[in-house]
């Protein structure tokens, strides 16, 4: 969340609750805003096909989510997308990133930069699979090509 709710008492000795963005989740979503600046081939391509709710439902891209950034979220079906190019070759540290979302409730998907450009369209179906039923994906891994 990027937000934190906190109690704070007005002039009149009510308590009221304000929402206040703590220092780390300003720099995590300036960081956010940046590399939405940057995508990769795949991303653009990918994000060209989700946005403006082409799915029926509302993607999200570059946003944060607990400690994290992902490539590309839907919140309602808490589902989350990565699209992994070059910078992704610490397979571990993605396991635990990945742990992380299942534990709170996500479903991640996971492609390759390589994999989203050549294969648009079987990408897409396996997102779509993944909305319609997460548990109908076959790769118990979400690691797609």
């Amino acid at each position: 969340m990027l937000r934190r709710f906190v109690r704070s008492i007005d002039s009149l000795h009510q308590v009221r609750y304000v929402w206040v963005m703590t220092l780390r989740n300003r720099r995590i979503l300036g960081f956010a805003r940046e590399m939405r600046k940057d995508p990769t081939k795949g991303e653009s391509i990918l994000w060209s096909c989700l946005r403006h709710r082409q799915f029926g439902v509302r993607f999200r891209r570059q946003e944060p989510i607990g400690p994290f950034i992902v490539d590309f979220v839907c919140r309602k079906k808490r589902l989350t997308i990565e699209v992994d190019g070059d910078t992704h070759i610490d397979a571990a540290r993605d396991a635990r990133r990945d742990r992380w979302f299942l534990d709170h409730g996500w479903f991640v998907l996971r492609f390759w930069d390589d994999y989203v450009i050549e294969y648009t369209d079987e990408t897409l179906e396996i997102i779509q699979q993944a909305l319609d039923d997460p548990s109908s994906v076959n790769d118990p891994l979400n690691r797609h090509a």
